[in-house]
C-alpha cells in the first residue's frame, strides 16, 4: 500500500531538508543509511495501515489484523513464524526468528496493542501535519513492529545474514501488563544474548537505560445502603471512606525515593438519591527500586486500618506488574555502542530514565542486557496528541540495523 498523495508529499519534503551530512565511514555503512532512506516511504506506508486498525489491548479481532500484516511482512523475509496463545489476555503472541551463519543470539521486542479504544482510528486516522504523523498507536508502539520489520528487511536487501539467531517477539497486551507474554517474554530472554526494544524513541532522540517498575493498589470499600434524604444516618457512605482513603494513599508516594502514587481510577454508587454502600479505588503504583514495593505495601496496610466511616470494610492489595529496570554496566556497554552507531550519521542519543514500565524490564529482569526506546522517535504517548517524528524514519532504521549488524556475529 502507498500512501496518499496528501501524506506522501509533505513527509518526503520534510526527509529532505533533513537529509544529513555526507557519511564518513566505511562504504558498506553508507550502504545501510541509503537503504533506510529508500525504505522510509514504505515504512511509513505500512505505519499508516497499522494505525488504521482499532488494536487496543481488548480489540481481539484488531490484533489479529495488525499480527496478519506483520505475519505477511515477516513471511516475505523468511522467518519461521510461530504463534504463542497470549491467554488470559486476548489474541496471539507472534514469535519470528531469523537464522544466520553468524553465532549473536538478538531479541527484538515490540508490541501491537495500544491504549485506545474502539473506533479511536476512525475518529482520529493517520494524517502527516507540519513533519509529524498522527493517529492512535502511531509511536506507541506501531512504530516499533515497523521500525523491527524494516530493519530486518534492511540487513535482507543487503544480504547480511552474519548473526546467529534474530528473534521478533510481538506482545498483544503490553499495555495492561504482559501477563499473557511473561513468561514467554522472560523464556526467550534467556536464550538470547542480547535484547532490543522497540518502544518508541524519546522525543529528544533518545534511548531509555532504566526504568521505573510499576503496580496497582486495589482497594475495595464495602459499607450499607440507606435512603440520602430521608435515613441518612442508617447508612454507612462507601463514597466517603474511599475518599478518606484516597487521600491517605497519596502520602504513600516519596519523591527523594523516586516512588509515586497516584489515584487513576474511582467507582461509587448509581444514584444520587442512595447511600452507596460500595466502592472501588485504583491507584497507580511507580518505584525506582524493587524495595519500595514492599515499603508501599507495608504503610499501605497500616493507613487503610484507620477508616474515618464506622462499620465500613476495607480491603487493599498491591498488585505488582513490571520490576524496575535498572541502569547497569551491561546496560551503559549497549547504549555506548549504539551512540558510536548514531554517531556514525552525525547525530548524538540523549540517554534517559523513564517513569513509564515496559517488556524491558522482564528482559533486564532475567539478566539480559538490555536497551530500550529504539522505535522511532515520538511524543504524546497515550493521549490524543500522540506524534511520531517522520524525519527519524531513516536514522532510527539506520541505528537498529547498525545493532543487528554489530551484535549479530556473536563471541
Amino acid at each position: 500500500m502507498r500512501l496518499n498523495s496528501r501524506a506522501i508529499v509533505p513527509a518526503l519534503g520534510l526527509l529532505t531538508s533533513l537529509s544529513l551530512p555526507p557519511l564518513a565511514h566505511a562504504a558498506p555503512m553508507a550502504a545501510v543509511y541509503e537503504k533506510a532512506e529508500q525504505d522510509q516511504g514504505d515504512a511509513l506506508a505500512l505505519l499508516q495501515r497499522l494505525v488504521a486498525i482499532d488494536s487496543g489491548t481488548y480489540n481481539a479481532q484488531g490484533l489479529g489484523q495488525v499480527g496478519a500484516i506483520a505475519m505477511t511482512e515477516l513471511a516475505a523475509l523468511g522467518a519461521k513464524i510461530e504463534l504463542s496463545s497470549a491467554a488470559p489476555a486476548l489474541g496471539n503472541n507472534i514469535v519470528a526468528t531469523l537464522k544466520g551463519t553468524g553465532h549473536g543470539r538478538i531479541l527484538l521486542v515490540a508490541h501491537m496493542d495500544t491504549v485506545f479504544g474502539d473506533g479511536a482510528a476512525a475518529a482520529r486516522p493517520f494524517r502527516i501535519e507540519g513533519g509529524r504523523a498522527y493517529g492512535p498507536g502511531v509511536m506507541d508502539d506501531k512504530c516499533g513492529v515497523v521500525a523491527a520489520i524494516y530493519g530486518l528487511k534492511i540487513l535482507q536487501q543487503l544480504h547480511f545474514r552474519d548473526y546467529g539467531t534474530v528473534t521478533l517477539l510481538l506482545n498483544t497486551n503490553e499495555e495492561t501488563g504482559s501477563a499473557g507474554t511473561r513468561a514467554l517474554i522472560e523464556k526467550l530472554s534467556r536464550q538470547h544474548d542480547v535484547a532490543f526494544n522497540l518502544e518508541p524513541g524519546r522525543a529528544a532522540d533518545g534511548l531509555v537505560i532504566a526504568r521505573k517498575g510499576n503496580g496497582e493498589i486495589e482497594l475495595t470499600i464495602k459499607g450499607k445502603s440507606s435512603h440520602a434524604g430521608s435515613a441518612p444516618e442508617l447508612g454507612r457512605n462507601a463514597a466517603m471512606e474511599a475518599a478518606h482513603q484516597m487521600l491517605q494513599l497519596a502520602t504513600l508516594g516519596d519523591p527523594a525515593r523516586q516512588t509515586t502514587v497516584n489515584v487513576t481510577v474511582v467507582k461509587s454508587g448509581e444514584r444520587s438519591n442512595v447511600i452507596p454502600d460500595a466502592a472501588s479505588v485504583t491507584a497507580d503504583v511507580r518505584v525506582a527500586v524493587p524495595e519500595e514495593f514492599d515499603r508501599v505495601e507495608r504503610d499501605m496496610r497500616r493507613i487503610v486500618a484507620q477508616q474515618l466511616i464506622p462499620e465500613t470494610q476495607v480491603t487493599a492489595k498491591l498488585v505488582r506488574s513490571f520490576a524496575p529496570m535498572a541502569e547497569s554496566p551491561q546496560i551503559d556497554a549497549l547504549a555506548a555502542k549504539a551512540q558510536g552507531i548514531y554517531g556514525e550519521i552525525g547525530r548524538k542519543l540523549t540517554l534517559e530514565h523513564s517513569g513509564g514500565a515496559a517488556d524491558s524490564s522482564l528482559t533486564a529482569g532475567v539478566g539480559t542486557p538490555s536497551i530500550d526506546g529504539l522505535g522511532f522517535v515520538g511524543g504524546g504517548a497515550h493521549t490524543e496528541e500522540e506524534y511520531l517524528e517522520v524525519g527519524s524514519i531513516a536514522p532510527r532504521l539506520y541505528l537498529l540495523a547498525r545493532l543487528l549488524m554489530e551484535y549479530g556475529p556473536g563471541k
